[in-house]
């Protein structure tokens, strides 16, 4: 398996190398150059495997050449049996053909865990096998963060450092980032924005020299590892659910378009697919293109579903890359045009046959607790306010009730007391036994200007297990 950059000027890479270089030299994102394809029998045959083997079948083809069946299957297993629930991804009744997939039970209680657990693992293997030690460097809107220092904090060879919004992440987020104590982990709080986070990444992947020769590795849904282990739950739900003699339709909740960008794939993989739910809040630049062929940054708002509180969607390169025909120069040229401040529109035959698969919702904090009192009073099922608002998309957005929706349930509830209490619920469940004891743990973290020189400084500084680089 090759891959190459969605702005067509980088080299075509194996998996190993696409795993440690995250970005593309061009700026670009990496895509696999053919997406294995399966077949309505092949897929069928899949229906009563445990997760990590359907893990196996739908993302060996991504890592043939790289990685050998038995060390990969052995990296599958350990990944998601940290899992505190036997199903792994189990699915949640809300109503007739109505479903939460909850993505809530690896160890940091956010769906990133399915993709993070993997990724350290994966660098664990691939930096073993070539005796080579590398930087990460992240930056989370809440749940990456902690879902990345918990898949990476026992790698070897790899030094963590994790940037996050000062005071715009919920405690139990910022504790859990912050409590895992290590000489290669390191907490970054930026006076800003997750995007001025995002955006301080991108630069230093674009000119490493400030590392002094160390690599530096994406734990951000740029890293093509994290979105092929986000395409096996679709997968898995509509196994579930009858697929794939039926078709079934997800709804998303998503910022940076890496989620549901990976349930795109699987129906191009040869999953029935009907329907692909963008779910947004305030901060709505992916609705707004949706719903009229508008990509126009604007102002970002703090709000009650901080992991969604993104202006600039990093992964959505990747489908416009495909919308434009996998025309690299194309899309180089757009992205200019986006980041020197300008917004832009598709040719109307590209959006249009976007909307065949996408439609979307932004939803507003009012909105998002209304949604949390009502399922709750329902059928007594607790939502996160990210999962509130992709259930909110799903009833508002669905096409046919015939058709089972699946929300994707993003978060536990007790990450964000706040909506739940707003909602006027006052059954916030208790933090599971293994964080029980969080907020009485140390928290190490650096508070930093938002200032990328500062950030690189830092950096150099701290690498190394705490020695300079």
């Amino acid at each position: 398996m090759r891959y190459i950059s969605t702005r067509g000027q980088a080299p075509a890479l194996n998996f190993e190398d696409v795993l440690l270089a995250g970005l593309a030299s061009d700026g670009g994102l990496y895509v696999p150059e053919n997406l294995p394809r399966f077949t309505v029998e092949e897929i069928a045959s899949w229906a009563d495997l445990p997760y990590h083997e359907l893990a196996f079948r739908v993302m060996r083809p991504f890592v043939a050449g790289s990685i050998a069946d038995a060390d990969f299957k052995k990296i599958l297993e350990e990944t998601y049996g940290v899992f505190a629930h036997k199903a792994v991804a189990p699915l949640r009744q809300l109503d007739t053909n109505e479903w939460v997939l909850e993505l809530f039970h690896g160890p940091t209680l956010a769906f990133k865990d399915f993709a993070l657990q993997l990724l350290g693992r994966l660098l664990d293997h691939v930096l073993a096998k070539r005796n080579e030690r590398v930087v990460i460097m992240g930056a989370t809107s809440g749940d990456t963060g902690s879902a990345a220092i918990e898949g990476c904090k026992a790698c070897d060879n790899v030094d963590i450092f994790i940037m996050h919004p000062h005071n715009r992440v919920s405690e139990v987020q910022r504790r859990q980032m912050t409590t895992i104590l290590g000489d290669n982990i390191h907490n970054i709080a930026i006076e800003g924005n997750f995007d001025d986070c995002q955006e301080m990444v991108k630069a230093s992947f674009a000119d490493q020299g400030f590392l002094k020769g160390t690599r530096l590795v994406a734990v951000n849904s740029i890293n093509w590892a994290r979105i092929m282990a986000q395409i096996v739950y679709y997968f898995h739900a509509a196994l579930q659910l009858g697929g794939p003699a039926r078709s079934v339709a997800f709804s998303v909740p998503t910022g940076n378009f890496g989620d549901i960008f990976a349930g795109y794939l699987a129906r191009n993989m040869g999953l029935p697919i009907s329907q692909l739910i963008v779910a947004t809040n305030r901060n709505d630049i992916l609705h707004r293109f949706m719903s009229g062929n508008q990509y126009v940054k604007e102002t970002l708002h703090p709000t009650l579903s901080p992991s969604m509180d993104i202006m600039v969607s990093s992964n959505f390169e990747r489908l416009l890359f495909d919308l434009h025909g996998r025309n690299g120069a194309a899309i180089a040229s757009l992205m200019e045009t986006f980041k020197q401040g300008g917004g832009f529109s598709v040719e109307q035959d590209r959006w249009t046959e976007a909307r065949k698969l996408f439609d979307s919702l932004a939803v507003s904090d009012e909105q998002t607790c209304e949604t949390i009192a009502q399922v709750y009073q329902e059928c007594g099922e607790l939502l996160d306010p990210h999962t509130a608002i992709g259930v909110r998309a799903a009833r508002e957005c669905r096409r046919s009730l015939s058709i089972p929706m699946v929300t994707l349930g993003t978060a536990h509830p007790v990450k964000f007391p706040e909506a739940v209490e707003k909602a006027g619920i006052d059954a916030v469940p208790a933090l599971p036994p293994h964080l029980a004891d969080l907020f009485q743990r140390e928290e190490r973290c650096t508070v930093l200007a938002n200032d990328l020189k500062t950030v690189q400084q830092f950096v150099a500084a701290h690498g190394n297990r705490g020695k300079p680089l």
